[in-house]
């Protein structure tokens, strides 16, 4: 229980360190969190971790929870699921060829990485890049999450549709992008009695260090003209822990990996908890500069996205 508990603040500090101050909690959740606090901590009324804004929301089975300017924070920490430990990174070679035959060489080994295997629940997939072997722009994410270790593929859920309609927005078809995650496997956190997880936590340093080499070797095999990064998971996992604070501090700014120019963005779920006019912009801030470093048309009209207009 002390694992789930440190697992969801870790998720916390990610989404408030992202500029997310709401979000929705449905009250069984909150009755169930309680109750782990109240047997954990032996008191009658435990402190939440959240306080409940004044106004309710009106979906009586939702209710926004901010978060506390003294929270406690923790770190991301390894689950114990049974699977084996996370050694150090294997190494592997993609035999020359053919962008397409090379491409699918290095799927085959990611696939049957055994350590990868080992952490994907029953019924679940390991999870590789999609696109164009021959984009210019690459999209990369930090983990999969729950639709996206059902399908094996990044960034189906929602999230991922929000990403399709921002590439869309950027005058390109998904198809016409290369999109990826560090992690190759949804990160493990406890599940109930049907061995169902629920939630997702960010990964640990050494799970993403384990998964870099093959978010390397897709670089290398598709040459994309530049990278851009969504969220501070991934800008961590990609520069380095502790590299930066906060988001902000590296955001809209050229950064580099692999040799690539490299954009650092927020991630898409930060718009579907922030729908408003100002939040679109800061990201489509960045995507502008994406668009003009790969060389792509920009309107008029694209300038004006999600300017207020008074």
């Amino acid at each position: 229980m002390r694992t789930s508990l440190q697992a969801i603040a870790a998720e916390l500090k990610r989404l408030k360190a992202s500029g997310v101050k709401a979000l929705p909690v449905s009250e069984a959740s909150m009755q169930r969190l309680r109750k782990a606090v109240q047997a954990r901590a032996g008191q009658a009324q435990p402190a939440p971790l959240l306080s409940a804004p004044a106004r309710p929301e009106k979906d009586e089975t939702s209710t926004t929870y901010q978060f506390k300017a003294s929270e406690r924070v923790y770190q991301a920490k390894p689950v114990d699921t049974g699977a084996p430990p996370i050694p150090e990174p294997t190494t592997f070679q993609v035999p020359p060829g053919e962008k397409s035959a090379r491409w699918n060489a290095l799927r085959e080994i990611v696939l049957n990485d055994p350590v990868c295997k080992a952490h994907v629940r029953p019924s679940k997939k390991v999870v590789f890049g999609v696109g164009s072997v021959d984009a210019k722009i690459m999209f990369v994410g930090e983990a999969p999450g729950a639709d996206e270790e059902v399908q094996g593929e990044p960034f189906v859920g929602p999230a991922g549709q929000l990403l399709t309609r921002m590439i869309g927005a950027m005058g390109l078809k998904r198809s016409d992008v290369y999109i990826g995650n560090i992690m190759n496997w949804r990160p493990e956190m406890p599940v109930d009695e049907r061995g169902v997880q629920y939630g997702n936590r960010p990964p640990t340093e050494k799970e993403m260090a384990y998964c870099l080499p093959y978010l390397k070797g897709q670089i290398e095999v598709v040459n994309p003209d530049l990278l851009v990064a969504l969220g501070s998971t991934a800008a961590q996992g990609l520069l380095g822990f502790g590299t930066f604070k906060a988001l902000g501090e590296v955001r809209g700014r050229w950064k580099e990996f692999a040799g690539k120019p490299l954009m650092i963005t927020y991630h898409p779920s930060y718009i579907l908890r922030n729908q408003s006019n100002r939040s679109k912009r800061m990201i489509w801030e960045d995507l502008l500069q994406v668009m003009e470093r790969a060389g792509l048309p920009i309107s008029e009209k694209q300038r004006g996205f999600f300017l207020d207009r008074g």
